[in-house]
Parts: C-alpha cells; structure tokens; sequence
C-alpha cells in the first residue's frame, strides 16, 4: 500500500465516523430542529474529507493538475454553502412548525374562553 493510499484511507475512515456519529446523533435527536442542526459533520467535515481523499490519490497518481484542485475547491464550497442555506431554510420551515407562540396562544385561548359557555348555562 503506497503512502497516498494510507493517507486517503485514514481521511476516509474519519468521514465515515463523522457520519455514523451523525447518524447516532440524528436517531437519538428529540426533536425535529435539533435534527437539523446535527447535520454540521456530515456537511462541514465529511464530505469534504472525501473529496480531499480523492484528490490525494489523484495528485500521486497524475500529478499536480490545478483544474482538478479548482473542482474540489468549488465541491467543497458548494457543500458547504448549499449545506448551511439548506439547514437555515429547514430549521425556518420547521421551528414555525413546532414552535409555539405564547402571545398568540394565549389569546387564542382567551378567545376560545369567551366563546365557551360553562356547565351551569348548558
């Protein structure tokens, strides 16, 4: 095994723990937003060690090549910048969704208190 493959087998089996652990992390979650937010070492780290995997591999194999360091400079900060508008738009979408809001709830409820008529009316 040559000294390129041992490092890109080493970042991939960092990418695959962070994954499992987000897994873990994902399954064990109490909620939906914490869900969410968990996926930060899958997005932020683990795919991008994947990519930087392959191209340590590519760099032994071919040499330097600038355009395939341009690809995985771009992959990177695409993940990164598709990951995190991503979760911004799913933690939004889902905290109106879970969330309640006490001001509203509660004149919701006065609301529903006034509209009700007690046991001795009925």
């Amino acid at each position: 095994m040559a000294w390129y493959e041992i490092i890109a087998s080493i970042l991939l089996i960092v990418a695959t723990l962070l994954v499992v652990a987000t897994a873990i992390a994902l399954w064990r979650a109490p909620d939906a937003l914490t869900r969410v937010n968990l996926l930060g070492p899958t997005v932020g780290l683990a795919v991008p060690l994947l990519l930087v995997g392959k191209l340590v591999v590519d760099f032994a194999e071919n040499g330097f090549d600038l355009w395939s360091l341009v690809r995985v400079l771009i992959a990177c900060f695409g993940v990164w910048i598709i990951g995190s508008v991503g979760s911004f738009y799913m933690g939004r979408s889902i905290y109106g969704v879970t969330v309640t809001d006490v001001k509203y709830a509660r004149r919701m409820r006065k609301q529903t208190d006034m509209v009700e008529a007690s046991e001795d009316e009925i």
